[in-house]
């Protein structure tokens, strides 16, 4: 295990104090329990079929979430995970039973990492950490249901136009492949709404 360095465990601090308001008492509980993981661009903070047994605080670097048709082999992309975001696969975490999909790092990454069991000791030592599980399953609850609505309800160019907003530069990061996958389109149409917003000087 590796011990996180200053300003990462610094970045930790605040997004936990910003995301869950926890104390001071609070933060120092658990800072032992922290410990410092490198991915490298390509591999995985989680495999499929492979139990999740952590949270990660993204220090740096971009994560994709996506799961493979086991028919087609084809790739549809779920969520893309940025710098300053706690990731984890929820509901594998939550059951211990095997995570259907992959969470890959689509750059060089540096996290900060919590095992399960650990969050557990805190969830019952400190009403401040048993908050910040609450709002972990609230936070991807909302963003599950708001991907759903949006195949539902938006077209693919308001989908993408809301993708923009939420991750700004993100196309400079994320291949179209990825992009097209994540919005529910090929990536030929995904050129065309390019086109037609570059003329209107959007994307």
């Amino acid at each position: 295990m590796v011990s996180p360095d200053a300003s990462s465990q610094a970045l930790l601090t605040q997004q936990l104090r910003a995301y869950a308001h926890l104390s001071d008492d609070d933060l120092r509980l658990a800072a032992p329990n922290w410990t410092a993981r490198r991915i490298a661009k390509n591999e995985f903070f989680n495999y499929r079929n492979a139990v999740c047994r952590s949270v990660g605080f993204i220090v740096r670097g971009l994560f994709r979430v996506y799961y493979v048709d086991p028919a087609t082999q084809t790739e549809h992309t779920i969520a893309f995970v940025p710098e300053g975001a706690f990731i984890t696969s929820l509901k594998s975490l939550l059951t211990q039973e095997a995570c259907p999909y992959y969470i890959a790092a689509l750059e060089d990454a540096e996290l900060l990492v919590i095992g399960i069991e650990q969050l557990h000791r805190l969830y019952a030592q400190a009403h401040g950490w048993e908050r910040f599980g609450r709002l972990l399953a609230e936070q991807y609850l909302v963003l599950q249901q708001a991907k759903g609505e949006g195949l539902l309800f938006q077209s693919a160019e308001q989908r993408y136009l809301t993708l923009l907003e939420q991750f700004p530069g993100i196309t400079q990061r994320v291949s179209l492949g990825h992009i097209a996958s994540y919005l529910g389109i090929q990536q030929p149409s995904l050129s065309r709404i390019r086109a037609k917003m570059g003329k209107q000087g959007v994307g």
